[in-house]
């Protein structure tokens, strides 16, 4: 086990109307501005209701607020330059992100653009690290990328299509999240199966490591893996199963606040090479990680099993004579077929991607994350082109 320093700093309020409580939250825990930007993204909030509801909370707390909506999945650069420009304009000191990744993703990238004098893509450049920022309150509708407990943030450069996760340990952590399962329940069955598999790839990136002896870590990882497919079946068949989606809910913020990383190398080439993926085509994030990580995994049974033959032991069930490589396999065939069974693609023509540029793909690639990538076994061009091509089938 590698030497290893953690802190969530995040309050998470977890339970029914739990909403009502935001006003109180904002003026204790981001500072008792007299005015916030909310942001949101389509219009699924407002014919809800919880808009109405979280600026009650407001203004009961007297806090009043402005707006920025229409905020997209894979969210983009110029909606943080407008955010940061109003932010300034209006002297908002604080960020209440209401929705699910990408509202969240874009109020930290709006957080940590203000108080900066430079490009906010400075940080995403890796130019400097994050270390300044507004602070940011999340009301969670979505659960899925687990960004109401990270420090990280995905933001697409609309110049160049270049999508890049910024991670930081501590500036871009929520002071808070409000979770209400209830707020799920109207989720679309897609939405909810591509947040399931984007947890799931959350764990799994930290999982699969070279990190030797870090059998705590595992067995955590192990164990909300488990515990997500066991939920998923009852979410999809029943999506107003309170408590399905209460262990699905808190599971996705499990799978992302750095708990499964502890002690060792993460890998995360699955997400780099999905985010080529969502940033030349446009498709759903999680929907991209259940076509990207079986292809990766394919591969590594093949190049380095022993890890993807433990978590098929330990995780799919996969009880078979054979060595770790076929062991691997079958994991992984396993690990399809439940997504094919929650309405996921396996495949990039299943993921209505027919004709994918790889050379492009690859290129892109390297050329935002190195020429070398991975934790687990490090990857070349050559390597990342095969796993591309393992897609297709």
């Amino acid at each position: 086990m590698n030497n290893f320093t953690y802190c969530t700093p995040t309050r998470y309020v977890f339970g029914r109307d739990t909403e009502s409580q935001t006003g109180q939250l904002v003026r204790q825990y981001l500072g008792a501005p007299s005015r916030v930007m909310i942001v949101i993204g389509g219009g699924s909030v407002r014919r809800s209701g919880l808009l109405d509801r979280v600026i009650a909370s407001l203004e009961a707390s007297g806090i009043s607020h402005i707006i920025l909506e229409g905020i997209n999945p894979n969210p983009t650069d110029d909606r943080v330059y407008e955010g940061i420009d109003i932010c300034r304009r209006e002297g908002i000191t604080a960020i209440l992100a209401v929705g699910g990744g990408s509202v969240i993703d874009t109020a930290k990238a709006i957080a940590l653009g203000v108080p900066y004098d430079g490009d906010f893509w400075d940080f995403y450049a890796g130019k400097l690290p994050a270390e300044v920022a507004l602070p940011v309150g999340v009301v969670l509708t979505i659960p899925a990328a687990g960004s109401e407990g990270s420090g990280n943030s995905v933001i697409t450069r609309l110049d160049g299509l270049h999508k890049i996760s910024l991670r930081s340990d501590f500036a871009l952590r929520p002071k808070f999240a409000v979770m209400n399962p209830v707020l799920t329940f109207t989720l679309p069955p897609f939405q909810t199966a591509s947040g399931i598999a984007d947890m799931m790839a959350h764990i799994m990136e930290r999982y699969f490591s070279p990190t030797p002896s870090v059998e705590v870590t595992d067995r955590l990882a192990e164990g909300l893996l488990k515990a997500i497919m066991n939920e998923a079946p009852k979410v999809m068949a029943r999506p107003d199963d309170y408590e399905a989606r209460a262990n699905i809910m808190w599971a996705g913020t499990m799978a992302h606040n750095g708990i499964c990383g502890c002690g060792r190398v993460e890998d995360w080439v699955s997400h780099f090479m999905e985010h080529e993926l969502s940033a030349v085509y446009g498709v759903t994030h999680g929907a991209g990680l259940a076509v990207v990580f079986p292809a990766y995994l394919r591969f590594m049974a093949d190049e380095l099993p022993w890890k993807v033959a433990q978590w098929s032991r330990r995780v799919m069930g996969v009880d078979v004579a054979g060595d770790d490589s076929a062991v691997a396999h079958e994991g992984v065939r396993r690990l399809r077929a439940f997504f094919t069974s929650i309405g996921l693609p396996v495949t990039l023509g299943e993921l209505g991607i027919s004709d994918p540029d790889f050379p492009l793909l690859v290129r892109k690639l390297h050329e935002d994350k190195g020429e070398i990538i991975g934790g687990y076994r490090r990857l070349n061009a050559a390597d990342t082109d095969r796993i591309y091509r393992l897609m297709l089938s």
